[in-house]
């Protein structure tokens, strides 16, 4: 986390709190739970930038500067269980199927970052045995990808720490998250037309 605060520059309002948790009697993982205090950073103090050409301007640089932060937050909190961010969405999906089997296709139009290898990342999750992969039944040329136990026990174990990352929330209004989402829905709406 000690890069965080040196990329996002928020060192006068950010606060760690460290907490170990037992995973089984053989394991413990140590999870770091960043949250930032009432301060609120602006953008601009956060990049050290005087202005924008322009709300719009501020607004683009604003979802990219959040969105690397909320990246590297996950990062924190999905490395330690071995995984990458897009292995997790997999498996997320997996476990959405679940106790059907997904195609290969079905998984890269859920994936939330369209520019992943889903068949590279299948093959990684299948060697770490979190799901099983085989080819169809009825057309050999589909792969059937399912999720097994091991991986849907990983996700429960995930689940638990992930439940805390929406306290970088919480100083948000249910009312004020749903305006948010709607309007990051008509903002997505609009550039997939």
């Amino acid at each position: 986390m000690a890069n965080i605060n040196k990329h996002f520059n928020f060192k006068p309002c950010l606060k760690k709190q460290l907490k170990f948790i037992k995973i089984n009697k053989n394991t413990t993982t140590l999870c770091v739970q960043t949250y930032i205090c009432s301060k609120i950073v602006r953008i601009e103090e956060a990049i050290k930038v005087k202005s924008f050409n322009n709300e719009y301007h501020k607004l683009i640089v604003n979802l990219q500067f959040t969105n690397s932060y909320l990246q590297e937050l996950l990062i924190d909190w999905i490395r330690p269980h071995g995984l990458t961010i897009p292995q997790f969405n997999v498996l997320r999906i997996l476990r959405g199927q679940h106790p059907k089997a997904a195609s290969v296709t079905l998984i890269v139009d859920r994936m939330l970052d369209k520019s992943s290898n889903v068949s590279r990342l299948v093959e990684k999750l299948r060697a770490k045995d979190l799901l099983e992969r085989n080819i169809n039944k009825i057309d050999r040329r589909q792969v059937d990808v399912l999720i097994n136990i091991k991986g849907l026990n990983l996700l429960s174990i995930i689940d638990e720490t992930l439940l805390q990352i929406e306290n970088h929330f919480k100083h948000l209004t249910e009312n004020e998250a749903k305006t948010l989402n709607n309007l990051l829905d008509k903002f997505r709406d609009n550039i997939l037309k």
